[in-house]
C-alpha cells in the first residue's frame, strides 16, 4: 500500500508540471468559436470581426465554426459539452444565455452550471423592418393592421428565443397585438424570407437588414433600443413610435465551458477585451448599428444571472412559448 501510495504521488508530482504548462502556453493550437446561428446574423458578424485581431494577439488561429439549430441550442449544448480547455468557445447571446433557461422547461444545457462566462463584448438593438408590399410606414400603421388582421401578420426570427423573438414578443405585448410567428435557423435564411415577402416582418439585426435597406429592398420603421441610433438617427425607437417603455437590446459575450482553467479564462478575457477596444473594431460595430459592451469574465457572470432572472419573469408573464 506504501509503495502504491508513493507511486500515486509521484505521478501528481509529474503531471502538475504539465497540467501548469498546459495553461501558460495557451493557445497552443487552433481554438474554434462555435456560433449558434447561420451566417449572416449579428452574432456570425461579431464572431467574425474578433476571431482575426484574437488569432495576430495569440499567434494562433481561431476560426469560426457555424453551428444552427433550434434557437442556438445546437450550438451552445456542443460547446457546453465540449473538453474544457479552451479550444472550444461560444458567443452567446441574450437568447442562448438567458431567456433560453427559462423559455425551454428541457433545455439540454444550463448556464450558470456549464459555462464560464469570458467577457460580454457588444450589444445592438434591432430594427424593426418590413417588406416594401406592406402598407406599414410606422409603428402605429403596424398596431393598426395587427389589430385588423390578428394573427395574419407573420414575422420571421432567426430562432426561437433569439433576440429577434424577444423584441417582437415584447412588441406583441405592450401593443396588444398577435403576430404570427416563423422561426428560422439564424438572422440571414430569416433576412432571405422576408426579402421574398413571404414573411413580411422582422425585427432584425442591423447586420442583417443594413445593405437591403439602403437598396430600398426592405423598409425600416424604427429601432428597439431606448435611445436613437448613432448609425441611423434617422430611425425613431418604438418607443417614440407610441409604444412607451420598449426597449430591447442584443448582447452577445464569449463564453468558454464549465471547468475552463482560470488561467485560460484570464486569457482570454484580457485579449478578448483588448479586442472590442480597438478603434478599427469599434468602427466595424458602429457600421452594424451596434457598441462595444465589454465586461471582464467576473462582472459578465453577475450580469447573466440578472439577464435569467429578468427573462423568467417576461416569459412567465407574457406566457411566451419556444414555437
Amino acid at each position: 500500500m506504501k509503495s502504491l501510495t508513493v507511486a500515486l504521488c509521484a505521478v501528481a508530482i509529474g503531471l502538475a508540471p504539465h497540467l501548469a504548462s498546459a495553461s501558460e502556453t495557451y493557445p497552443a493550437r487552433t481554438v474554434r468559436i462555435v456560433v449558434p446561428f447561420a451566417p449572416g446574423g449579428f452574432v456570425d458578424f461579431t464572431a467574425r470581426l474578433i476571431a482575426p485581431p484574437l488569432s495576430q494577439a495569440t499567434g494562433q488561429q481561431f476560426v469560426v465554426d457555424n453551428r444552427p439549430g433550434a434557437g442556438g441550442i445546437v450550438g451552445a449544448e456542443f460547446a457546453a459539452r465540449s473538453t474544457p480547455d479552451g479550444y472550444t468557445l461560444v458567443i452567446g447571446s441574450a437568447g442562448t444565455h438567458s431567456v433560453n433557461q427559462s423559455l425551454y422547461p428541457k433545455l439540454p444545457y444550463n448556464v450558470l452550471r456549464d459555462f464560464y462566462p469570458v467577457a460580454r463584448l457588444t450589444d445592438a438593438p434591432s430594427i424593426l423592418t418590413v417588406h416594401p408590399s406592406m402598407p406599414v410606414k410606422n409603428v402605429k400603421d403596424l398596431i393598426t393592421l395587427a389589430k385588423q388582421r390578428p394573427g395574419q401578420i407573420h414575422y420571421a426570427s432567426a430562432g426561437a428565443g433569439t433576440s429577434t423573438h424577444l423584441a417582437a414578443v415584447l412588441f406583441e405585448n405592450i401593443a396588444g397585438v398577435k403576430l404570427s410567428h416563423i422561426a428560422f435557423k439564424g438572422g440571414g435564411p430569416a433576412v432571405v424570407s422576408v426579402l421574398s415577402g413571404e414573411t413580411p416582418v422582422t425585427f432584425a439585426t442591423a447586420a442583417s437588414v443594413a445593405p437591403h435597406i439602403s437598396s430600398k429592398r426592405l423598409r425600416a420603421i424604427a429601432v428597439t433600443s431606448g435611445q436613437r441610433s448613432a448609425v441611423l438617427p434617422e430611425l425613431p425607437t418604438i418607443a417614440e413610435g407610441g409604444l412607451k417603455g420598449y426597449e430591447m437590446l442584443n448582447w452577445l459575450g464569449l463564453f468558454a465551458p464549465a471547468n475552463t482553467p482560470k488561467a485560460i479564462i484570464e486569457r482570454l478575457e484580457r485579449e478578448s477585451l483588448k479586442v472590442v477596444a480597438q478603434p478599427d473594431v469599434v468602427k466595424r460595430f458602429h457600421t452594424q448599428g451596434a457598441e462595444p459592451s465589454p465586461l471582464g469574465s467576473e462582472a459578465f457572470a453577475a450580469f447573466v444571472k440578472t439577464e435569467i432572472a429578468k427573462w423568467a419573469k417576461i416569459v412567465a408573464a407574457t406566457g411566451m412559448k419556444a414555437d
